[in-house]
């Protein structure tokens, strides 16, 4: 007797991503109730299971939902308004009194909106966010049925959402406390950077994060001037500095990590902390390329983000896959490093590992929630096809993503987006917020 599912899903290619380095061809992934129940030949789940709905992907490579382990969604508002800037300069004179002025729910509302919806068209499921209003964020991401982790920011200056560092705490647990349990909504601490966070309210972050078993999420060694300015105020480089602090550990997600030296490297690898390389900002920014060659041979996890839309200008983990591996190659001279299953790894795994999250999402097994994506590679652009896993890392784009689902939910069916705000309204909030951004 063939046992009942919701869905069935037949594909030319699955990558699984566990075990490392597989290409299943003709193969299966049955889901029952969000989760991922079976992954086996094409004829034998025609023999075994009943499905209430088939989706057959006859020219198509299945793989995990991407995550996007770095990013500011309600940013997607300011795509391009600042180009050609470096980063100091972008953020005084530009971002900061943009966000001074304008920032509020409904910004920060409408932007995650935005990102959410191009996110999930280029086969990102999840999304490791960090900005203001985490409440309106939350209320975006859930609406877009994506999964995601708020950051609960943490400053030492003032801005229109919070006085001071206690305040942006108090602020973003509340959030917290109200979204408690939610499937797909979880948190994080996150302390902007160490040039904007003091020492008091690092000892408050590592408090707090060990007592709600939190992550913490950080921009870390983003640009040679922030080492400077930290050995010269502090006398440490500032992973040196969040070590003493007590900020270094397996919840650490340092973001970008561009600029490491073997010290630095060694103590990442010996707590057991993560990073995400962001080599589209990194590149745009003129930040520097972080050695994830290094990192990884160290054994620290590495993740891959977009960061957000002003400084990249698009959240598209495709094109970061492609970017990473490049940028690894020429920087280490060596075109046998970052291989593409390595790079597609650390979009989808090595992310979630990152975020806490690895035990239910990042891989094609049983037992794990059916966030998943499935891009063609039946058209002109893609063809020949000699290795699946190649072609996404370095021929496909988010053009070719045609079918996304979280917790076995579709998205996206055959490229067309099924979410509960249409195109026309987002058009017309993002022509709302161009205009009050440039009056």
């Amino acid at each position: 007797m063939n046992t009942a599912i919701d869905l069935l899903i037949n594909a030319r290619w699955i990558v699984p991503i566990e075990p490392a380095g597989v290409v299943l061809e003709n193969h299966s992934v049955a889901i029952c109730s969000g989760k991922i129940v079976d992954l086996l030949p094409q004829t034998e789940a025609a023999a075994h299971y009943l499905a209430a709905r088939t989706v057959d992907l006859p020219e198509h490579v299945l793989i995990p939902g991407l995550v996007n382990a770095h990013a500011h969604a309600a940013m997607n508002l300011m795509r391009g308004i600042a180009d050609d800037l470096p980063l100091m300069r972008w953020l005084q004179d530009a971002i900061w009194p943009i966000e001074g002025k304008h920032v509020s729910a409904d910004f920060v509302r409408d932007g995650t909106l935005l990102a959410a919806t191009e996110m999930l068209r280029g086969g990102i499921t999840t999304c490791n966010d960090m900005y203001f209003h985490p409440e309106a964020a939350a209320e975006a991401f859930d609406l877009a049925g994506m999964r995601a982790v708020l950051g609960l920011v943490v400053l030492d200056f003032p801005t229109p959402y919070a006085a001071d560092a206690d305040d942006y705490l108090r602020k973003g647990l509340a959030v917290r406390d109200r979204w408690r349990g939610h499937s797909r909504i979880g948190f994080s601490i996150a302390p902007h950077a160490p040039y904007t966070v003091s020492d008091a309210s690092f000892e408050r972050v590592a408090s707090l994060a060990a007592e709600l078993d939190l992550p913490v999420h950080i921009h870390i060694h983003e640009t040679a001037d922030e080492i400077r300015e930290s050995l010269a105020s502090h006398g440490l480089r500032p992973i040196a500095r969040l070590r003493k602090l007590g900020l270094l550990g397996e919840n650490l997600i340092g973001v970008h990590a561009v600029h490491l030296d073997d010290a630095d490297i060694e103590h990442l690898a010996h707590h057991a902390c993560s990073t995400v390389h962001c080599p589209t900002s990194n590149m745009k920014l003129a930040s520097g390329i972080s050695p994830v060659s290094r990192l990884r041979g160290a054994g620290v996890n590495v993740a891959l983000g977009t960061d957000g839309a002003a400084s990249n200008n698009r959240l598209d983990v495709l094109q970061e896959m492609r970017q990473a591996a490049l940028l690894a190659k020429v920087s280490t001279g060596d075109a046998t490093t970052l291989s593409a299953h390595e790079v597609l790894r650390m979009a989808t795994l090595d992310g979630a590992r990152a975020l806490g999250l690895d035990r239910i999402i990042g891989s094609i097994s049983v037992g794990k929630q059916a966030d998943l994506c499935a891009v063609a590679l039946n058209s002109v652009l893609t063809r020949p096809c000699f290795d699946p896993a190649s072609h996404l890392v370095y021929v496909a784009g988010r053009e070719q993503v045609t079918h996304v689902w979280t917790d076995g939910e579709s998205r996206m069916d055959q490229g067309v987006p099924l979410l509960q705000i249409r195109d026309k309204e987002l058009l017309r909030l993002a022509a709302l917020w161009q205009t009050k951004l440039v009056n």
